[in-house]
């Protein structure tokens, strides 16, 4: 048995560092949409049909004991219908709206994601339930992970120019706390800080994986073949990039 974490590209690599350290005998394997990335700029039915059809093939293939959806875009989009589909724990991913409501000193927070994420109702429902007392500034990009990909990589890269509108905005210069509302964006938490050391920047991965950990305590970690793999349905990436996640296999889909 293993969990299956699941993200558009690498974005889910830093729940799985932290599900890594939470539980290191945990049995992991990661896969990554990475032939249909972006999700952020597709159209919501399209991502539905495909996000629906492809984990459905990576049970099929991998039976895990639990899928991990490490993807705010995904988790928006397709969580009720994966739920209603497959008869096995589903862990979604929302943006963290509530620690950075309840930090803020202002009363005036960002969310950044992309643009799917930003146009769900979901968003709106987190809001309204756990930043009642805030003014909720919201910027959709699609730079932001496509950057982070582009460092995970060991390029460098400038996040300036991505998250200016989100300060542009009506009382953007009162934010003092933002949610990060892309798993991508743990992988540039370093650049945002740089940015803006004044503004607490929260991430999603750390309360994900105690999530799923909480949901599946009850299940055995016994061994499972695949674990220590990430399958990639586009170009796989070079295993001394997985290495650090306890990765230790690199595979292009074949299901």
């Amino acid at each position: 048995m293993a969990l299956l974490v699941f993200d558009s590209g690498i974005g889910g690599l830093g729940v799985v560092r932290q599900l890594r350290r939470l539980a290191p005998a945990r049995e992991l394997i990661y896969l990554a949409d990475n032939g249909f990335f972006p999700y952020g700029e597709k159209p919501d039915e399209a991502l539905l049909a495909h996000i629906v059809a492809l984990i459905g093939q990576a049970i099929a293939a991998l039976s895990p004991q639990a899928v991990v959806v490490a993807c705010n875009t995904a988790s928006t989009i397709a969580l009720p219908a994966l739920r209603a589909t497959y008869h096995l724990p589903i862990i979604g991913c929302v943006p963290p709206v509530k620690p950075a409501a309840a930090a803020s000193a202002s009363k005036v927070i960002g969310v950044l994601a992309t643009a799917a994420t930003v146009r769900r109702p979901y968003l709106n429902g987190l809001i309204e339930a756990f930043a009642p007392g805030c003014e909720v500034l919201s910027l959709g990009t699609p730079a932001l992970a496509e950057l982070a990909e582009r460092k995970f990589r060991g390029e460098t890269v400038q996040v300036e120019d991505a998250v200016a509108p989100l300060f542009r905005q009506e009382n953007g210069g009162r934010i003092d706390a933002i949610a990060l509302g892309c798993t991508h964006y743990t992988f540039l938490q370093e650049e945002f800080s740089a940015l803006r050391p004044d503004i607490s920047w929260f991430d999603p991965a750390l309360p994900v994986a105690r999530r799923s950990l909480a949901v599946t305590q009850h299940l055995p970690a016994t061994h499972h073949p695949q674990a220590g793999t990430a399958f990639f349905t586009g170009e796989a990436l070079a295993p001394a990039l997985l290495a650090p996640f306890g990765l230790t296999r690199a595979e292009t889909c074949r299901w």
